[in-house]
């Protein structure tokens, strides 16, 4: 996950963004208290729509606690705590990992390699507790690998395997003693792993022109040496496909059946993600 799955906040109603935000602080006090100050720089607020998911499934209510942090020392942030938070905080880690190696490889970010030098041992610890979800996404990754050696241009071929890594991450979280609405959950994060990562192949576009790293759009759409507005001549195309990922999420999150933060999932669902396929396809063009 790299940060596009966002809420539309000025849409949420106060409570709703304190549990949103209580959600996010808590994922990086996690990451704070099992593995130390360091691995906070890779937070993103989509690892907080993962925990508001799993969480929302199961009825036990939160106790949120108020707390300083680093970075806001002066006033209490709220912080919730559950099951959910401490998967999710996980979860950001261990794709915060192999992001780091690709980066490393690709483009030879000297940022990146170290970021992955300090997060080896964090991952080593990650594998040894959670060897399903990290052998599901290694095997995916590597198929990612291959086909980016390959320079795949078929781009549902390209996302499949994010969409797998993405389904087996909601698959594998934290749910109820018998939860019945896993093939709904799996579904939002396959088509949620799709929307992703064509959001992130429209948004480095420009750096791997540059740089010369794979991306499928650049296959896919024959992208020729020096063109000026190759954005604008598939960003109609890529905006169609955004939106039906879009509109598939939205019919598998109806079938949830929602015990909490149902206003702030919703807000995700259907406002935010929208709200940014918007940003990113409108700017392109």
């Amino acid at each position: 996950m790299l940060g596009y799955v966002t809420a539309d906040k000025p849409e949420l109603k106060m409570r709703e963004f304190e549990v949103y935000t209580g959600y996010y602080c808590g994922i990086c006090k996690s990451i704070a208290r099992r593995y130390g100050q360091l691995p906070r720089m890779v937070l993103s607020y989509d690892a907080a729509f993962l925990a508001l998911l799993l969480a929302g499934l199961d009825g036990e209510e939160d106790a949120p606690s108020r707390e300083h942090c680093v970075i806001h020392p002066v006033k209490k942030k709220t912080i919730v705590q559950n099951q959910a938070v401490d998967y999710a905080a996980d979860v950001m880690l261990i794709l915060a990992w192999f992001k780091l190696l690709d980066d490393a490889h690709d483009e030879g970010k000297l940022f990146a390699r170290a970021a992955a030098r300090a997060l080896k041992g964090i991952y080593r610890k990650l594998r040894r507790e959670r060897p399903g979800l990290c052998g599901r996404i290694e095997e995916d990754l590597a198929s990612l690998t291959r086909l980016e050696a390959e320079k795949c241009g078929n781009l549902d071929q390209a996302a499949e395997t994010f969409a797998k890594i993405m389904e087996a991450i909601f698959e594998e979280g934290p749910l109820p003693e018998g939860f019945r609405e896993g093939e709904a959950l799996r579904r939002i994060g396959y088509h949620l792993g799709k929307w992703i990562y064509l959001m992130d192949a429209i948004d480095d576009i420009e750096d791997n022109i540059e740089s010369g790293a794979y991306n499928p759009l650049l296959y896919r759409f024959d992208y020729r040496t020096g063109e000026e507005d190759f954005r604008g001549r598939i960003m109609e195309t890529c905006r169609f496909n955004l939106l039906c990922y879009l509109g598939e999420i939205g019919k598998a999150a109806d079938l949830l059946s929602l015990k909490k933060n149902r206003g702030v999932i919703e807000n995700i669902v259907y406002k935010g993600l929208l709200r940014r396929t918007e940003s990113m396809t409108q700017n392109s063009e």
